[in-house]
């Protein structure tokens, strides 16, 4: 199973390095991937940038080299993306995304889930 685990936890950081990357650099192309007017709410690219680099920092998280500090990435992991999950549904469930983009990021944020229980599997 390690193997698999380690998969897992290097694909998680990828999926997390990309999105966070993109977020970044041009919040407003995941603006318009979410349906969101960045014209009519310009802080939102505030917002998704913050969110950028916060998920570029998860991301290395779970490649560091430090087994102690890789092993605590992998166990605050499940909780990390379950609250994605949760602010997903709420903004979806509030009209504060589109229900297509809820949708979306409900799916994206759910198979990290499965992903970071799968590399847990390692600790």
């Amino acid at each position: 199973m390690p193997r698999t685990s380690d998969a897992a936890r290097v694909l998680l950081a990828a999926i997390r390095l990309a999105n966070g990357s993109v977020t970044l650099v041009s919040p407003g192309t995941f603006a318009r991937r979410a349906g969101v007017d960045a014209a009519a709410s310009p802080s939102a690219l505030y917002a998704l940038r913050l969110f950028g680099v916060r998920t570029v920092f998860i991301g290395l998280d779970l490649l560091q080299r430090d087994p102690a500090g890789r092993a605590r990435a992998l166990r605050v992991a499940p909780l990390i993306h379950l609250s994605d999950v949760a602010a997903a549904a709420i903004a979806g469930t509030q009209r504060q995304l589109p229900a297509r983009a809820a949708r979306t990021a409900i799916l994206v944020s759910s198979a990290n889930v499965f992903l970071s229980l799968l590399a847990r599997r390692s600790v």
